[in-house]
C-alpha cells in the first residue's frame, strides 16, 4: 500500500511538473516550486537515518558469520559464490544502463550542492583512502566508503571474541538496526509529499524528458535481470547441479511468488526452504544454514538495480564516472548489496555510500523511489532465486551424494523438462 502512495504522489508531481511546463500557469508554476522545501526535509530525512543504518546493518551481518575459520568449506564456497556473482551482476546493470542511454532525452537537472565535489582521486589515492585515519571524522563528513571499511573490520574482529562478547555487540547492533528501520518506515510515511516536493519542481523544469529517461531506466533493470538470470545463475544451476532451468523455476515458483507479491526475500524464507529441499533436493542442514544466509547478505538482483542507477543519475546529473570513480562504485555497491536493510525500498535507500562514491546528488534517490514498486517486484525475483541457487550450488560442491541426480542422463534431461 505504501508504494502505491508514494507512486501516486511521483505521478502528481510529474502531472502538476508537466503542467506547469506545458501550459506556463502561473498557478501550477507556484504549486510546483512552492513543493520544493517538502522534497528538501525529506531527502534530510534520508541522509539522516542512512549512515547509522547502513554502519548497523553491515556490523551485525558480518559479526554474525563469527570466526571465517569456524564456516568451513560450505561457508567458504558460499562467501566465494555470492562475491563472484555480484561483481558480474553489478557490470551487467552498468553495461544494460550505458546502452540504455543513448535512448534517453539530453536533459539537464537542476544543480544541487552535492554537484560541488572534490577531483576524483587516482586509483593508488583511492586505496589509501580506504582505511579512515578518524573513522568519526569519516562519519560526520558524510564519507561513506572509508567508514564502511571500518565497520567490516571491526565486525570482523567481533567475530573472532567469546561467543558470549560477540552475541553481546551483535544484540546491541540489532536493537540500533531495529530502531533505524523504525525511523526509516516514518520516513517513508513522508515519501508521497517528499517525492511530489522533488518531481514537481524538477518535471516543470525539465518536461516530457524525464518522463521518458524513468521509463527507458526500468527497462534497462528488466533488460539487465533477465540477461543476469540467462548467463549466471540458471547456467550454473544446470551445469554444476545438473538442474535445468524449467526444473528449477517450477522448483522455485512459491519462493518466487512470496518474494515478488512482498518485495522481501526474508518473507519468503519459510516458502524457500521447503522448496529447497522437496523440490530440489537440497540437505536440510545445507538448507537451513544458506537459505536465512542469503536472504540477510546475498541480492544480486539488488546490485544490478544500484550499478544500472549508478550509470542513470550520473547520466541526468552530468557527473562523469572515470575509472577511478566506476571502481569505487562497484566497490560501495558490492559492499551495500551484500547487507541491504531489510526495509521497503531498501536497495534504493541505501545507495547513498555509492553515489557518494562517485559524486552524485542524493536527491537523485527521490526521484528513483517513487517508481521503484516496478524495479523492487523485479529484482525480488532474481534475488530469492539467486540465493536458493547459492544453497543449491554449494550442497552439489559439497559432495552430498543423497543430492545429486540419478545419473548425468537425469541432468542433461532436467534442462528440457
Amino acid at each position: 500500500m505504501l508504494h502505491l502512495v508514494i507512486a501516486a504522489g511521483l505521478i502528481l508531481g510529474l502531472m502538476v511538473g508537466l503542467g506547469a511546463a506545458a501550459t506556463g500557469n502561473d498557478w501550477l508554476l507556484t504549486l510546483a516550486h512552492g513543493s520544493a522545501p517538502f522534497g528538501t526535509v525529506f531527502m534530510n530525512a534520508i541522509k539522516m537515518v542512512v549512515i547509522p543504518l547502513v554502519v548497523s546493518v553491515i556490523f551485525t551481518s558480518i559479526a554474525r558469520l563469527g570466526d571465517p575459520r569456524k564456516l568451513g568449506r560450505i561457508g567458504g564456497l558460499t562467501i566465494t559464490y555470492y562475491w563472484l556473482t555480484v561483481i558480474p551482476a553489478i557490470a551487467i546493470g552498468m553495461a544494460t544502463m550505458t546502452l540504455g542511454l543513448q535512448f534517453m532525452s539530453d536533459i539537464t537537472m537542476p544543480q544541487t550542492e552535492a554537484m560541488d565535489v572534490a577531483e576524483l582521486q587516482g586509483i593508488v589515492d583511492f586505496l589509501i583512502s580506504l582505511v579512515p585515519a578518524n573513522p568519526f571524522a569519516a562519519a560526520s563528513n558524510g564519507t561513506m566508503l572509508p567508514l564502511i571499511v571500518f565497520t567490516a573490520l571491526v565486525a570482523a574482529a567481533t567475530g573472532t571474541l567469546s561467543a558470549e562478547r560477540r552475541e553481546r555487540l551483535i544484540n546491541i547492533a540489532d536493537d540500533i538496526s531495529e530502531a533505524l528501520i523504525k525511523l526509516v518506515w516514518w520516513i517513508l510515511y513522508t515519501a508521497p509529499v517528499g517525492v511530489f516536493g522533488l518531481a514537481a519542481p524538477a518535471t516543470a523544469q525539465l518536461g516530457w524528458g524525464l518522463v521518458q529517461s524513468l521509463g527507458v531506466f526500468i527497462i534497462c533493470i528488466f533488460v539487465g535481470l533477465a540477461f543476469f538470470l540467462t548467463v549466471v545463475t540458471l547456467p550454473l544451476v544446470y551445469f554444476v547441479a545438473g538442474i535445468g532451468p524449467v526444473r528449477y523455476l517450477k522448483g522455485t515458483f512459491g519462493a518466487v511468488s512470496v518474494a515478488t507479491s512482498t518485495t522481501s526475500t526474508a518473507a519468503a524464507i519459510p516458502v524457500s526452504l521447503g522448496e529447497t529441499t522437496k523440490n530440489l533436493g537440497v540437505s536440510t542442514t545445507t538448507a537451513d544454514l544458506l537459505v536465512p544466509l542469503g536472504a540477510s547478505m546475498y541480492r544480486p538482483g539488488s546490485a544490478l538495480f544500484q550499478g544500472t542507477a549508478i550509470v542513470f543519475l550520473a547520466h541526468l546529473y552530468d557527473v562523469p564516472i572515470p575509472l577511478a570513480a566506476i571502481g569505487a562504485a562497484i566497490f560501495a555497491t558490492f559492499l551495500v548489496s551484500l547487507t541491504v536493510a531489510p526495509v521497503p525500498s531498501s536497495g534504493v535507500v541505501t545507495m547513498a555510500p555509492a553515489l557518494d562514491a562517485v559524486g552524485i546528488p542524493v536527491a537523485g534517490l527521490a526521484i528513483i523511489l517513487g517508481i521503484d514498486r516496478i524495479p523492487d517486484m523485479l529484482r525480488s525475483i532474481v534475488n530469492v532465486l539467486g540465493q536458493i541457487s547459492a544453497a543449491v550450488l554449494v550442497d552439489r560442491w559439497t559432495g552430498d551424494e543423497r543430492n545429486r541426480p540419478e545419473s548425468d542422463n537425469q541432468s542433461a534431461d532436467a534442462y528440457t523438462n
